[in-house]
């Protein structure tokens, strides 16, 4: 198992930027997808973003293609998520999520284990 914890959500004018973190527990994070979700008010969750497990092959909601990096650092067992060109609409809670399912997979019930959530708003 795999224990999540994000850090580093705040409030940011439009068009600034903002990192998340995610640390994990374990001894063999390297062997987890490790993805990004977020859930507006009102809204479900939806993806953002994943990475795989030795960091080679990511993926991308359009929504925050060429906006959202996400990376790894398996000898930290931490994922990041650098936010720019923020939008009122990326205002969310950011989830950060893993599972040892095949592939990189957008599909929220694809993912096993889930961090508590941290706020990024955006404002106007």
């Amino acid at each position: 198992q795999v224990q999540l914890v994000e850090s580093g959500g705040g409030l940011v004018q439009a068009g600034g930027s903002l990192r998340l973190s995610c640390a994990a527990s374990g001894r063999t994070f390297s062997s987890y997808v490790m993805g990004w979700f977020r859930q507006a008010p009102g809204k479900e969750r939806e993806f953002v973003t994943a990475i795989s497990g030795n960091g080679g092959r990511t993926r991308y909601a359009d929504s925050v293609k060429g906006r959202f990096t996400i990376s790894r650092d398996n000898a930290k067992n931490t994922v990041s998520l650098q936010m720019s060109s923020l939008l009122p609409e990326d205002t969310a809670v950011y989830y950060c999520a893993a599972t040892l399912a095949p592939l990189v997979p957008m599909q929220r019930q694809m993912y096993h284990y889930w961090g508590q959530g941290t706020q990024a708003t955006v404002s106007s």
